[in-house]
């Protein structure tokens, strides 16, 4: 009886256009990480809430699944991860709740991967003085979340990132760090020089604004320290680039189309400057790079979304998309 009544709930919730809980999916990543919490919020969007090793607590992803993904249970689907900025309250459900992006890709046959960050991981694996190795957002990032939605949501291997402000940075550390592993990486202003003049000061900043105010925690002193911070430093592995699609865009502070009046900002400018660095050191290494520096605009979700569309071409041809 029990079964029937559990039946008839499930038949009630799809007709009535909700979606029924589901049981969280028995992947498991080769270190342990699982799922241990499923939510699905609509027939595309669903929230997992996972153990993870590398973080040594639960870290939160949002999937957006394709339009027919569960019409199609054999299919495989190309990945996009979109990865969130520094200090933002709602985290992982950021790209969800300030852009357009699941009405942007509803015909679009991409899985949207967007995973948490905490309030500034600054997607990297936390020096911590050598004394413990976590947290630890790469591996968190692209193995344990890579292999519970390759293996438990059908995610492809074909696979593009994109990010946002410290986002951004992440997009491209985690393609130079990790060969092959995307075939495009974008950065929408981002920092991909960290140590650029002033910016290891305006990555200070963004920890103590998040409430880290330990900084030495994340990579140690830049100047005592500074083949720690190079070794994650996207400008100072181009090399490694070589053979991505890469697409950079950044505004510079002022009051752009996209903002009220008498809008501005410090943050831009300061990634603007790091943006520009990296994308002449691609070019003068013969690195393709797509960019995109408009001129007004600040620091800010309206621009983000904008670049996400502009974007697509070159993130497209990663996941074998059309553009």
């Amino acid at each position: 009886m029990k079964r029937i009544a559990l039946l008839a709930l499930s038949v009630v919730l799809l007709l009535a256009g909700a979606v029924a809980p589901a049981q969280a999916s028995p992947a498991v990543a080769d270190d342990g990480a699982k799922v241990v919490q499923e939510t699905w919020l609509d027939a595309r969007t669903v929230d997992l809430q996972i153990s993870s090793p590398a973080l040594g607590t639960t870290g939160m992803v949002r999937l957006i699944v394709p339009s027919g993904w569960a019409a199609q249970p054999t299919r495989t689907w190309p990945v996009l991860f979109l990865l969130h900025g520094c200090c933002e309250p709602v985290d992982y459900r950021s790209w969800d709740q300030f852009t357009d992006v699941k009405a942007f890709t509803a015909a679009k046959d991409a899985l949207v991967v967007m995973p948490t960050d905490g309030p500034a991981g600054m997607y990297t694996k936390w020096w911590n003085f050598g004394l413990k190795s976590t947290p630890d957002w790469d591996t968190f990032h692209t193995a344990e979340v890579r292999q519970i939605v390759e293996r438990g949501y059908r995610g492809g291997t074909r696979r593009a990132i994109a990010g946002l402000s410290i986002g951004g940075y992440g997009a491209m550390a985690y393609a130079f760090k990790h060969p092959g592993m995307f075939g495009a990486a974008a950065s929408y202003s981002g920092v991909p020089n960290t140590l650029y003049p002033g910016i290891p000061v305006w990555i200070i900043g963004i920890l103590a604004r998040a409430g880290i105010f330990n900084y030495l925690n994340l990579w140690g002193d830049s100047f005592g320290m500074q083949p720690i911070w190079s070794a994650s430093n996207p400008y100072d592995h181009v090399d490694q680039l070589r053979g991505t699609a890469l697409y950079v865009s950044c505004g510079d502070g002022r009051t752009g189309p996209l903002d009220p009046p008498g809008q501005s900002d410090v943050l831009e400018p300061s990634a603007l400057l790091s943006s520009r660095s990296f994308t002449d050191r691609l070019r003068t290494a013969g690195i393709p790079v797509t960019v995109d520096y408009y001129g007004a605009g600040t620091h800010s979700w309206p621009y983000w979304q904008r670049a996400l569309h502009q974007s697509w071409p070159v993130l497209a041809g990663a996941l074998g998309l059309p553009a």
